[in-house]
């Protein structure tokens, strides 16, 4: 496995941050001695992988038509090896309101919700407030706004069908933002996120700055072991393979709530997997290079 194909940029809302993800992965590769190219799958990714014939893939594409299982059913067709989860695993955690559904199935803690579609606007959210409104299929809290009032609830239905017909509410629970990545199928560190504006938006997850990170996070080790526990949980009930990250919340009764599953996690220079994986010790280069031997087909 020598010849790699980076898939990068594409054609969802977070093309900026997979452009910096694929662009710092392919140096990583690089640097550990393959030839990693970087293929921008924003038209004709399969004449472009025909074309150049790569022995894998490293799909580091986020967002719809990278993250969701449609990329990943291409590289099945065209027999690549391919990074990360498989075809239903990635369909299902890019779909919030259909994970939330296997996570509840599984006895997993995660807000109640209810599916919205454009009609909401005329109609009544049946949700008590606070609440999260936020598009069932996008990453990076694109389109995500939190309701505290009844008069802000029009506004944030708009903002959110101006990403798309298929939208969710989920109850708002305050407590400490945690997430844990995964590499191999083995957690990482813990890593508690404060953010300087007490919103983790995406101002707040892009810019230097604007976040604390607490790696490994300060929680006690009961509370570690348990977070681990629930985040293993919904890592292995999605069906999630090599690299992925769950985000949580622990709320102020020790209970984790799930938020959702990331598939392919970030790589920039303020990513949370890569904090992780330094914290045990695992360079960026390393991490990468270990990512990447975990591809293979596997619809």
């Amino acid at each position: 496995m020598k010849r790699i194909a980076v898939l990068c940029g594409g054609r969802s809302a977070e093309r900026e941050v997979s452009l910096k993800t694929g662009a710092a992965v392919a140096a990583a590769l690089q640097n550990r001695g393959y030839e990693a190219l970087t293929v921008d799958a924003v038209s004709d990714l399969a004449g472009q992988l025909s074309r150049l014939r790569p022995d894998a893939a490293f799909v580091a594409l986020h967002g719809r038509w990278g993250e969701d299982g449609t990329v990943q059913g291409l590289l099945e067709m065209l027999g690549i090896p391919y990074t990360g989860s498989g075809v239903l695993a990635s369909a299902l955690a890019m779909d919030k309101g259909l994970s939330k559904v296997v996570l509840r199935a599984a006895g997993i803690p995660t807000p109640d919700f209810q599916r919205l579609d454009p009609s909401t606007v005329d109609c009544t959210v049946e949700l008590e407030l606070p609440l999260v409104v936020k598009p069932n299929r996008e990453g990076s809290t694109v389109g995500v706004t939190v309701v505290r009032r009844a008069e802000e609830l029009a506004g944030a239905l708009v903002t959110v069908f101006g990403h798309g017909p298929d939208a969710l509410a989920e109850v708002f629970v305050a407590g400490r933002e945690v997430t844990v990545g995964f590499l191999d199928g083995a957690p990482l560190p813990v890593v508690e996120i404060v953010p300087e504006g007490g919103f983790y938006d995406y101002v707040a997850k892009y810019t230097p700055g604007r976040t604390r990170y607490l790696c490994p996070a300060p929680l006690g080790a009961e509370m570690t072991a348990r977070v681990t526990e629930v985040a293993e949980a919904a890592n292995g009930a999605l069906g999630c393979r090599g690299s992925s990250r769950v985000d949580l919340i622990v709320d102020d009764e020790g209970t984790p709530w799930v938020l959702e599953v990331n598939t392919i996690p970030g790589m920039t220079p303020t990513s949370l997997l890569p904090k992780a994986a330094a914290a045990a010790g695992i360079g960026f280069d390393e991490l990468v290079e270990r990512i990447l031997l975990g591809a293979r087909l596997q619809a």
